[in-house]
């Protein structure tokens, strides 16, 4: 069983807040982890609505279905019986106890305002993604609070060229998909991706032409990594914005796809503003644009797409535990300076992440991020360049080249 970073997260959660919500994308692990902990670390009875006898007690009753339970209680798939979660609020008001319920979901239930509100003060939502690359090796990734020390992984003579990264990259962290080839880990994403959009999507809202939901998700994913262009998507598609804006909401709440937000501060002028839409994991991604690992190393099209997505994806992953939790985002200004990823601590410090498929870097590489460590001065604590050489390269005060694996390996 591979252990999950999250758990010790969910664990403290229980320890002083009345409600932990485990939210991610279907097949990512949420029930195996709550069963774990239900199991193991504190017992409590689980109920999943995926079972229709459970889900159809607790559609047609949710106060008494609620009523009726015996904390702690685990309820997987929470989203389908949405009603539940005012039952619930009424019950953790009258009785403050900490741990008393564990719930997990699927479509990100904090869309909906009046579930939010509801458990205002009550819960704390934490977020399950596919594995992760320290999580399938057993460690723990230290590659952000290495950066926001002013430091960076040292890594020697690690394999070289976007070969050595394909496979990897291409089976992303889906627990269904890993060690499948990738003609049944096909297999696996065509059944996934309609079982998603054939019931999941009721569940959260009405849809006239589900099709539509199917060809933005594809369209996304011809362009993940880039800035999200909402127009320019209509006009391919043949829909409204409006109509596509709320196709595109609904992908995200389904977490299949991301949004980072655009980066900026005072000390920096004319910056592009639009967010950049990811598909949640490269493995999906590489399904979605018909891509195997072959062809991750040998188009630099589909490399670069596909590698700065699972680098934006991996580092989104180690976010979700860290103690001292920066924000994600992108930076990109009208002069041509970018950078794939800006991460934020709430006391001001940044650090910046580009991503490179080629073998070699030169200082022309580092444009964008010797931009953001010249304006923002001490604020800026290190910026890398993830790149398929094969050793950590210093490139000049607080910058570095890193091979890619440093997200994973590689100490100080």
């Amino acid at each position: 069983m591979i252990e999950r970073h999250l758990r010790p997260r969910v664990l403290e959660t229980l320890a002083d807040t009345r409600v932990a919500v485990v939210l991610g994308a279907r097949q990512v692990g949420k029930s195996t982890l709550v069963e774990q902990i239900a199991a193991e670390d504190r017992p409590a009875r689980m109920w999943t609505l995926d079972d229709q006898a459970t889900r159809d007690a607790a559609t047609a009753d949710p106060t008494g279905f609620v009523a009726g339970l015996k904390t702690p209680v685990v309820i997987d798939e929470v989203q389908r019986a949405p009603d539940l979660l005012l039952a619930i609020k009424v019950r953790v008001d009258r009785d403050q106890t900490p741990g008393q319920f564990l719930l997990t979901g699927s479509a990100n239930i904090l869309t909906a305002p009046r579930i939010a509100d509801a458990l205002t003060g009550r819960a704390e939502y934490l977020r399950l993604s596919p594995f992760s690359q320290g999580e399938l090796r057993g460690s723990v990734e230290s590659f952000i609070p290495l950066l926001f020390r002013g430091d960076w992984p040292q890594v020697e003579s690690n394999d070289v060229g976007r070969a050595a990264y394909a496979e990897i990259v291409a089976a992303g962290g889906y627990p269904a998909a890993l060690g499948r080839a990738d003609a049944r880990r096909t297999r696996f994403f065509d059944g996934y991706i309609d079982t998603i959009i054939q019931r999941d999507l009721s569940t959260i809202a009405q849809v006239h032409d589900r099709a539509n939901i199917r060809n933005l998700l594809f369209a996304i994913g011809s362009t993940s990594a880039s800035l999200l262009n909402f127009d320019a998507l209509a006009r391919a598609l043949g829909l409204s914005a409006n109509t596509l804006r709320a196709h595109a909401a609904l992908l995200d709440t389904l977490f299949l796809t991301m949004r980072i937000e655009a980066w900026s501060t005072n000390l920096l002028h004319r910056v592009v503003k639009a967010p950049k839409a990811y598909i949640g994991d490269s493995g999906l991604l590489c399904y979605l644009v018909g891509a195997d690992a072959d062809r991750v190393a040998r188009d630099g099209a589909v490399a670069g797409m596909a590698f700065e997505t699972f680098v934006a994806m991996e580092l989104r992953r180690q976010i979700a535990w860290q103690e001292n939790a920066p924000r994600q985002f992108h930076y990109r200004d009208r002069d041509g300076r970018e950078v794939d990823v800006v991460l934020e601590r709430r006391d001001g410090s940044v650090i910046g992440v580009e991503v490179k498929t080629a073998a070699s870097v030169s200082p022309s590489d580092f444009r964008g991020l010797r931009h953001l460590r010249d304006r923002l001065g001490e604020r800026f604590k290190a910026g890398v360049l993830l790149y398929t050489g094969p050793n950590t390269v210093p490139f000049g005060d607080r910058l570095a080249a890193v091979p890619l694996c440093g997200l994973w390996v590689g100490t100080r």
